[in-house]
């Protein structure tokens, strides 16, 4: 791997990318409040993207799964398809935490009411499709240099865990209060705190759970993309420039998204997005170094 490099991009992306969250980061830090007063606007689209759009992420789990059994698979084949079976397992479970109550409703499941037999078809939905994804993948890479593709996959299952853990630590224990409760409150602006403004396990409801934002942590898993057509056949990489810019567009969406539907400020926003592109970054080049050592 070539030290000018991150995730499959030049590296002056990645300092594009933590620049511009850093931006965002000072600018929240002295406008947060009035940001939000501007741009908050409730719209069932937007409901909707919120929504779904977190789906996207849990793809990559059965992506790094795929990239670890092609890894492993000259070596290690029963081992390979065990880890195979539990990342796969691992998006389905996440899918099913967020997503299932939507999909039991698809297939006339009620609680209560229908057959126990009847939830299953959701469990099967979802492995379904994460199969069907961890199997295109394997198609898709280039085995050429198991090592490099073992090396990412690990990165991304790895990464992808730290990050959602340290984001539901730092949420407990920065307790900000989102902008939709604040916007109940009788003074809205006397209850706003900044979010160095901490006040550790102030509560656990979901009220108080601003900072930072959750699905900006989902969202950053997207960053990994190039890095994924990176080691692919016919790979190129104006493909992975084109990939890259594509995720900085969804991300600013997503971002956006976020601070529209009074769930997050502009600085909870950025900081979910640093923290977690650090981590997938940092641990990408650990793994992808150790790769070109062994």
């Amino acid at each position: 791997m070539s030290q000018k490099r991150v995730m499959g991009v030049p590296i002056v992306c990645f300092w594009a990318v933590v620049a511009a969250c850093l931006l965002g980061i000072l600018i929240g830090s002295f406008c947060d409040f009035a940001i939000s007063e501007t741009l908050a606007n409730k719209t069932e689209l937007g409901k909707q993207f919120a929504t779904y759009s977190q789906i996207v992420p849990y793809f990559f789990y059965a992506a790094a799964g795929a990239c670890i059994y092609t890894g492993l698979a000259g070596k290690r084949k029963p081992l390979a398809w065990t880890l195979l079976a539990i990342t796969v397992f691992y998006a389905v479970y996440q899918s099913e935490s967020k997503y299932g109550s939507q999909i039991r409703t698809l297939f006339g499941y009620i609680p209560g009411k229908s057959a126990a037999m009847l939830y299953l078809p959701t469990w099967l939905f979802w492995v379904a499709i994460y199969a069907l994804v961890a199997f295109v993948v394997i198609r898709l890479l280039d085995d050429s240099d198991p090592d490099r593709v073992l090396a990412v996959g690990v990165a991304i299952l790895v990464a992808g865990v730290i990050a959602s853990s340290v984001n539901s630590w730092l949420k407990l224990a920065a307790a900000r209060p989102r902008y939709k409760y604040l916007l109940k409150q009788d003074d809205p602006r006397s209850e706003f705190r900044n979010w160095w403004q901490m006040v550790p396990y102030l509560s656990s409801s979901d009220n108080f759970k601003s900072w930072p934002s959750g699905h900006m942590t989902s969202v950053g898993i997207l960053f990994t993309l190039p890095m994924l057509t990176d080691v692919m056949k016919n790979r190129s990489q104006k493909r992975n420039m084109i990939v890259f810019c594509a995720v900085c567009v969804l991300t600013l969406i997503c971002g956006y998204n976020r601070i529209h539907m009074t769930n997050h400020f502009l600085s909870d926003v950025c900081f979910g997005c640093l923290i977690t592109y650090l981590i997938f970054s940092g641990l990408s080049i650990a793994f992808l170094g150790l790769s070109e050592k062994h």
